[in-house]
């Protein structure tokens, strides 16, 4: 045990690090940077020479919006997950300016009404017809939640972004396209949406013509000529949904499966499930878990009493997100019986799906 000589105050570390001594106080109660000493009747803590350099660290990773969980791991870790670490927050950091950007431009026209910018879009029918398959089962269908009613095109430089989301799952895909215009984010009514898709023809070679002026939209699709206009209701950060739901999860297990035997075994009929109770009515719950030799299984039992892994989903949910991937083989990402189920093609890191758990 040093003697109180050899150390550092609270204050001197406030001082050496650039963390008030309340914050020091709290990363203390938060496990991150205890004290090498705390005296027992004052209760004054007391560091080492050693924890200047962390505490330093924390400074700048708070600086920097990293959270709780992730500066306790850095002070911990060697330096190259720190890298892994900060590569991850920089990330985070990039979207959130773009998410950012995208609401002040939306907040300017609010205060100071224009002209709309027009943008126009060149898409293939066959990417756009795959794009709009893999999303729009997640289409809400509740009267009582009309902002979810159709599906997003966040139209990027290259291409634009389909997302749909009817709180209980969320499917994501990309088309790539010929873009004149800046970016602009369109949320499209479902009865469009599907006036569109059955015009679609994946043979034909005349491109799709997707025009954003407002929130007027027009679309010129073999040879006939498709309008709307985009509803009202601002879609959820889809961005942040999936930062949080997600996001980079070293603990999560990412299970090949053949989607032909696990659709014909989602669909039987003997298909095991277990009751649960959902909004005062039964449920029956699909138990997804693991095999002897690592495959994925459905279990006829919601027993968390061992450290097997178990997640609880709507197997009807499920289903649907296998058969709108569009892929013979997909990965499942299973992090746990509270963390979001993922549904990703192995090809494609831009199509998937996210599902919520049931409580087991």
């Amino acid at each position: 045990m040093p003697s109180v000589s050899d150390l550092h105050s609270i204050g001197e570390l406030a001082r050496a690090s650039g963390l008030t001594v309340s914050a020091l106080r709290f990363y203390d109660s938060a496990g991150v940077l205890e004290p090498a000493l705390v005296d027992p009747v004052t209760g004054y803590r007391w560091y080492t020479e050693e924890q200047i350099t962390p505490a330093r660290l924390v400074a700048g990773l708070r600086r920097i919006g990293m959270p709780v969980p992730e500066i306790a791991a850095a002070v911990r870790a060697e330096p190259a997950a720190v890298h892994q670490l900060l590569d991850t927050q920089l990330r985070r950091l990039v979207d959130g300016l773009a998410d950012a950007r995208r609401e002040v431009a939306r907040l300017r026209a609010l205060v100071d009404p224009a002209q709309p910018v027009t943008t126009m879009l060149l898409l293939s029918p066959a990417g756009l017809a795959a794009a709009l398959d893999a999303v729009r089962f997640a289409v809400s269908t509740d009267p009582e939640l009309p902002m979810l009613s159709g599906v997003l095109l966040d139209v990027e430089p290259d291409g634009v972004r389909l997302v749909a989301t009817d709180r209980h799952r969320l499917a994501l895909a990309r088309a790539g396209a010929d873009v004149d215009g800046p970016p602009v984010r369109v949320f499209v009514p479902v009865a469009l949406i599907d006036q569109l898709r059955t015009l679609l023809d994946a043979a034909d070679p005349r491109p799709v013509q997707l025009t954003v002026a407002g929130a007027d939209l027009r679309v010129m699709v073999a040879g006939r000529t498709l309008t709307g206009t985009a509803l009202p209701s601002d879609f959820p950060d889809y961005r942040r949904l999936l930062r949080e739901a997600v996001g980079d999860r070293p603990t999560a297990r990412r299970i090949p499966v053949d989607v032909a035997a696990l659709s014909a075994a989602l669909a039987d009929p003997a298909a095991p499930t277990v009751a649960r109770d959902h909004g005062g009515k039964p449920l029956a719950v699909t138990v997804l878990g693991l095999d002897d030799q690592g495959g994925l299984c459905l279990l006829p039992t919601a027993d968390l009493s061992t450290d097997e892994l178990r997640v609880g989903v709507d197997g009807g949910y499920l289903l649907d997100a296998l058969n709108a991937a569009g892929a013979p083989q997909l990965v499942l990402e299973l992090d746990g019986p509270i963390a979001p189920l993922a549904v990703r093609r192995p090809d494609d890191a831009d199509t998937y799906s996210v599902l919520m758990p049931i409580r087991l």
